[in-house]
């Protein structure tokens, strides 16, 4: 039965960027081999979810459509589709002193944060003066590669 909107669908999954570099599965040996940033809490199981529902960046869920069990194919997405593109105005510019009030200590490049809205940021620039925090997601800009297995349908 090929996948359709308002299927369940459960997959195993690679994805990777243009380079082949590896930034999320699904499968704990490749995280391993890859030596991806192992989370003692995750589990490494297939990833479920309802086609159509946004749970997942909408090329995949796309690309998933007239998939069946069994299927292995690497689907390729481009940055609309995904995360979007990289984008000046999302890069935000503080005064250094006010910035270190607002987060209660001294900001330095990589120091990750977030929003009171949820928005995720990493700081990517601090001198005297200024901090740059870039609130593009991190994958922003990629075009990303997802090699799936469908593992379920319902």
């Amino acid at each position: 039965m090929a996948i359709e909107t308002g299927d369940t669908v459960s997959i195993e999954y690679v994805g990777r960027l243009d380079d082949g570099t590896v930034f999320d599965t699904s499968r704990e040996s490749v995280a391993e081999a890859e030596d991806l940033d192992h989370h003692p809490d995750r589990s490494y199981d297939p990833l479920t979810v309802e086609i159509g529902a946004g749970e997942i960046i909408e090329g995949l869920e796309d690309g998933l459509v007239g998939l069946e069990v069994g299927d292995e194919e690497t689907v390729t997405i481009a940055p609309e589709a995904a995360y979007g593109e990289h984008t000046d105005d999302r890069v935000v510019e503080y005064d250094a002193e006010e910035f270190e009030g607002m987060i209660g200590r001294e900001p330095e490049v990589g120091l990750e944060l977030q929003t009171e809205e949820g928005l995720p940021g990493s700081v990517t620039s601090v001198d005297e003066d200024t901090v740059l925090v870039d609130f593009n997601h991190e994958l922003a800009g990629e075009t990303l590669a997802f090699e799936v297995e469908v593992v379920s349908v319902e």
